[in-house]
């Protein structure tokens, strides 16, 4: 079983993939072509994508039962112990955190401080 996935790629990549798989979602084709015919539609993937991102999926003899490899995404296979996972990048700059408030700011009523920092305002 051969599945490839297909995000932002040309209309013609896709017509020419219907040639050996079938396309059961926009994008998502699914099939069981030989490992040759699977090489050489990854490379055509590959080669045709453009500014498009591409994902394959196929069964193997491991002991998951299936690999895949990636075309222009920002998650990437890594091998774990023989386990092939998916390495998700970190975000380059963790959020500010907020300082908590300890003086209420001009405006505020006298109920609203009461509430917020207690009877002592």
């Amino acid at each position: 079983m051969t599945v490839i996935v297909l995000t932002n790629c040309p209309a013609g990549l896709r017509g020419f993939l219907t040639r050996w798989l079938l396309e059961i979602s926009a994008g998502v084709f699914v099939g069981n072509p030989s490992a040759r015919i699977r090489d050489v539609l990854w490379n055509e993937v590959q080669q045709y994508a453009g500014q498009g991102r591409a994902l394959l999926a196929h069964t193997t003899n491991n002991e998951q039962g299936f690999t895949f490899r990636t075309h222009d995404h920002t998650w990437h296979p890594a091998d774990h112990e023989g386990v092939t996972l998916i390495r998700r990048p970190t975000p380059n700059t963790p959020a500010p955190a907020k300082a908590p408030l300890t003086e209420p700011p001009p405006g505020w009523s006298r109920a609203s401080k009461r509430r917020r920092f207690g009877r002592g305002q």
